[in-house]
């Protein structure tokens, strides 16, 4: 989040929630009251899919807003986790509206940050409409400047780029085997 955002919301009154891992922020149909923005911890956006798996849609760390756009819903269109524990501040939801209509400069920082988190969420679409695995994930790792992925991280990054944790096991170990110099040798002298 921008300093200049910061700086507008200390203007609002605001509350701190504690979450413990596992812990909803609200669930989908629940009516939207705040707005939330993590300062320590983290906090996942999921939509759970027909077939039982969840599709993250947004993975908020400190200085995230979480599910910004319900700043203009009636109810949630998805449920909000932490994933693990995590402190958030709450504004609520009627007085960042009043703020943005009483101030210009907050009205475009938050319309600057709607734009980033649009571009975010086409590059997590255009992610998600690549066909395989090894793309999702050589696409997923240039949006995050990285390398290889540890793997404690795995099962958040396959729900993230929408595939069974399975599947992206399999393609991080054909990744670590065509890498691993140690096995390519011991292949040619396993061969003479």
């Amino acid at each position: 989040m921008s300093p200049s955002m910061e700086d507008h919301l200390r203007a609002i009154p605001s509350q701190l929630i504690a979450l413990g891992p596992g812990q909803y922020l609200f669930q989908r149909d629940d009516p939207i009251t705040a707005i939330h923005v993590v300062q320590q911890g983290a906090v996942d956006l999921i939509r759970h899919q027909e077939d039982g798996s969840l599709l993250v849609l947004q993975k908020a760390g400190p200085g995230a807003i979480v599910a910004e756009a319900s700043l203009y819903s009636e109810h949630y269109h998805c449920d909000a986790l932490a994933a693990q524990a995590a402190r958030l501040t709450s504004y609520a939801k009627s007085d960042i509206r009043l703020h943005l209509r009483k101030s210009p400069d907050f009205a475009e920082a938050w319309a600057r940050h709607l734009a980033r988190e649009l571009q975010r969420a086409r590059l997590h679409a255009e992610i998600l409409s690549i066909r395989t695995v090894a793309k999702r994930l050589d696409a997923w790792m240039g949006w995050h400047d990285g390398p290889m992925p540890s793997r404690g991280d795995w099962k958040a990054i396959a729900s993230e780029i929408g595939v069974s944790p399975e599947a992206l096991y399999r393609e991080m170990a054909r990744r670590r085997r065509s890498v691993s110099p140690s096995s390519t040798q011991d292949k040619r002298s396993v061969g003479s």
